[in-house]
């Protein structure tokens, strides 16, 4: 089993890892096919949402695909053993399956100049 976390706006990727309500968090098979679905909602505080990294790592994630994001989380999720692929758009289960088939890979591309809500992950 694979566990991956998407942030979520309604039921598509939100554009912004720090500014999502949720988190999609999808279980997939050996045969990469979706077999649950869950909702986490982040405990409040930090705006850049590094506080939900420990509970996602905690829950068995290993990658997020999201829209975009700051470094800092970047940096809090790759060392908490998050694999982080930027650059996902659309609803969830298309994100997911597309990923699954190998046709998304990350995009390199990070945020800058974000307040952070006096949360500041160097």
């Amino acid at each position: 089993m694979l566990k991956i976390a998407l942030p979520m706006i309604e039921d598509k990727v939100d554009g912004h890892f720090g500014h999502c309500q949720s988190f999609a968090i999808v279980t997939l098979d050996d045969e990469k096919k979706i077999v649950k679905q869950e909702k986490l909602v982040p405990p409040p505080g930090c705006g850049c949402k590094s506080n939900v990294v420990p509970q996602l790592a905690a829950m068995g994630v290993t990658t997020i695909l999201a829209g975009n994001m700051g470094q800092g989380a970047v940096n809090k999720l790759n060392a908490n053993g998050i694999a982080v692929v930027r650059g996902c758009a659309g609803s969830i289960k298309d994100v997911v399956e597309a990923w699954a088939k190998g046709q998304i890979n990350d995009s390199g591309v990070g945020c800058s100049d974000h307040g952070h809500d006096g949360c500041h992950e160097d």
